[in-house]
């Protein structure tokens, strides 16, 4: 009887490890991903030009305008799953990561790493252009739950990593938090920059390439600016909107 009884104790002593071990493991794992997950960082300088799920929801990723030649980083460390040129993605990288996800990082202007590399968060990939299926310099950055299929069907939201953005907001690499307006400038003029202080203003210029039936207040509400603030930047006439495909034309933005 008293055996008996030792066994069942020693049974309900045995399920209570067993259910320790599985809530520390799971607690444990769940933090580590939470860890991953902190590393996040955005791939590219510039301003988002194109969301997720437009064009009739075939858009599986994010675009990102900015300087053709401007580095571009891995958003989390993983390791290169492809890295090749193709006619709708351009020279394009993709990374596969421990957390499950894999990012693609599209229309490339040349490519820094090569299959099977292993890359940190942060490493340079590459450099923004406008190869392959692209009609301006940008970045075409796709985040998928699960690997890369032909089909897209892992594709998620990349707002979904980093939170809400929009058409026209500008956003830095290498940032935890990718929408805030670092104390930090690019090609900005030194009298611009000291004015730009006193209203607590960091301005950026970026190129923007003229798309085949694109109009100039198209573009300025992109940005966030005005028709005739586009023309000062540009020396245009103040009383023509023409423009032309391919043309570039200076924009500042800015927080």
């Amino acid at each position: 009887m008293l055996l008996d009884y030792a066994r069942r104790l020693l049974i309900v002593l045995l399920l209570a490890l067993c259910v320790s071990i599985m809530f520390l493991t799971g607690k444990e794992a769940k933090a580590m991903d939470q860890n991953t997950e902190g590393k996040w960082i955005f791939p590219v300088d510039g301003v988002i030009t194109d969301l997720y799920g437009t064009r009739a929801g075939t858009h599986k990723g994010m675009d990102i305008g900015g300087a053709a030649g401007s580095p571009v980083y891995a958003s989390i460390g993983g390791i290169v799953s492809k890295s090749y040129y193709s006619e709708s993605y351009g020279h394009v990288v993709f990374i596969t990561h421990e957390n499950g996800y894999e990012t693609v990082y599209a229309h490339l202007n040349d490519r820094s790493v090569a299959e099977n590399d292993v890359v940190t968060s942060g490493e340079q990939i590459g450099r923004l252009g406008n190869t392959g299926r692209s009609t301006g310099a940008h970045l075409h950055f796709e985040v998928h739950q699960g690997e890369w299929t032909l089909d897209k069907k892992n594709a998620i939201n990349p707002f979904d990593i980093f939170g809400e953005g929009e058409i026209g907001q500008l956003v830095f690499a290498k940032g935890q938090d990718p929408y805030q307006t670092f104390e930090a400038s690019v090609n900005v003029h030194p009298a611009d920059q000291k004015a730009a202080e006193k209203r607590n203003v960091i301005e950026r210029e970026i190129i923007h390439i003229v798309k085949e039936n694109e109009t100039l207040w198209g573009i300025s509400q992109i940005y966030g600016l005005s028709v005739d603030q586009v023309k000062v930047w540009n020396g245009m006439d103040a009383k023509s909107n023409v423009i032309f495909p391919e043309q570039e034309l200076r924009i500042k933005v800015g927080s």
